[in-house]
């Protein structure tokens, strides 16, 4: 081979070796393990899905006991809300029907011979309200826990509106004179024990069921309200009733009311009526007497040969703006002696002028002489 044609070749260099590339500064190679195609294991995987789903579970099973807690405290809190709230409700309508009802008509029957023609009228509305007390408890919610509470509620609330009802139909017939009057008084005296009933289911039956019902639910700071509506067992008499009413000739003659008269003489006599100390004088003689709520202490004898129940004496005022009339009744006279019944008059009389007081011992069954059953009397009241 000639110089030049070595010349022509090319050089050749000997090529080197590449050197590992080094990591960025920061970052480190991690070896990668036997048998593994990443960097952690399946094993391991496996592993954390199952922690993953057991704290997934526990907070499941948490959120489902709140929510049944949740769930059981609204029941509760509606349970004892509905308690509450039908125990108010009970106890409203029974403190209504004692303080509207009842007490404003034993006040009038109290006072009923002074009301006199608008008694009957006054006790029927009395009566409706009874009536739209009865009605707004029928709409009460009532939980079932209260049924029995609602039951005898409705029973009590009743009772009352019943014996308004009959009281009130009653009572021109007791206003009456006879044997008429005697049993129209016997038919009152016996409805006030509707009355006494009432009292008696709602504060042995009504109050402690609502209180057990109470109890039983863990309910407490609740007051249950008890009534009375009948204020004394002496209305179940009608001696007392027709003295209240100024029935007129409802006593009876000796013969225990069986309404016949029993022989011999019959009636009474005034023989003296009092105001405080003075006695009056009948006639045209002016009395003067303090007007301060005077009581005419009236004494009649009983002339005839019988005892006598339920005697009237009726008190009169005429000269004022308007007459006043009051009435009382003797339990029982005695044949051949005096008895004194007190005559309040329940209000203030007409001062500075003199009226006309009528006193009137009523006529009792076979008696046939009245001559001395009325006295006439000239009074002027002072302050």
């Amino acid at each position: 081979m000639s110089f030049f044609d070595e010349g022509d070749e090319p050089t050749r260099a000997t090529a080197r070796p590449a050197r590992p590339r080094r990591p960025s500064s920061g970052a480190r190679a991690r070896p990668r393990r036997p048998g593994g195609g990443g960097p952690r294991g399946g094993g391991t995987d496996q592993q954390a899905v199952r922690i993953r789903q057991a704290v997934a579970l526990g907070v499941g099973l948490l959120i489902l006991i709140l929510i049944v807690l949740g769930v059981r405290s609204c029941s509760n809190a509606r349970t004892d809300n509905a308690l509450k709230s039908y125990n108010r409700n009970a106890s409203t309508i029974i403190k209504s029907s004692d303080q509207d009802v009842m007490a404003p008509f034993f006040r009038l029957m109290s006072n009923g011979a002074r009301e006199a023609q608008d008694l009957q009228v006054q006790v029927n509305q009395l009566r409706q309200a009874a009536d739209d007390d009865a009605s707004r408890a029928e709409g009460f919610d009532v939980p079932g826990d209260m049924s029995d509470a609602q039951h005898d509620l409705l029973m009590t609330l009743n009772f009352r509106r019943q014996g308004l009802a009959r009281i009130a139909g009653a009572i021109p017939q007791a206003q009456g004179r006879g044997q008429a009057s005697e049993q129209g008084t016997r038919t009152i005296a016996a409805n006030m024990q509707l009355f006494l009933a009432s009292d008696i289911v709602y504060n042995q039956r009504v109050a402690p069921l609502i209180k057990d019902a109470l109890d039983q639910n863990g309910v407490s700071g609740q007051t249950v309200a008890t009534t009375k509506s009948l204020p004394s067992l002496e209305w179940l008499s009608p001696a007392v009733v027709c003295d209240r009413i100024g029935g007129q000739g409802c006593g009876g003659t000796g013969t225990a009311g069986t309404g016949g008269v029993a022989p011999g003489l019959h009636g009474h006599g005034i023989v003296s009526v009092a105001v405080g100390s003075t006695t009056l004088q009948p006639g045209q003689v002016v009395n003067r007497v303090p007007a301060a709520s005077p009581t005419f202490r009236v004494t009649i004898a009983n002339q005839g040969d019988n005892d006598e129940r339920n005697v009237p004496i009726t008190v009169t005022l005429r000269g004022g703006a308007k007459p006043i009339t009051v009435r009382r009744n003797a339990a029982q006279t005695t044949s051949k002696q005096n008895a004194t019944v007190d005559v309040p008059l329940g209000q203030t009389p007409p001062t500075g002028q003199a009226v006309a007081v009528e006193v009137v011992v009523g006529k009792v069954p076979g008696e046939k002489n009245t001559d001395n059953n009325r006295q006439s009397y000239t009074v002027l009241f002072t302050q």
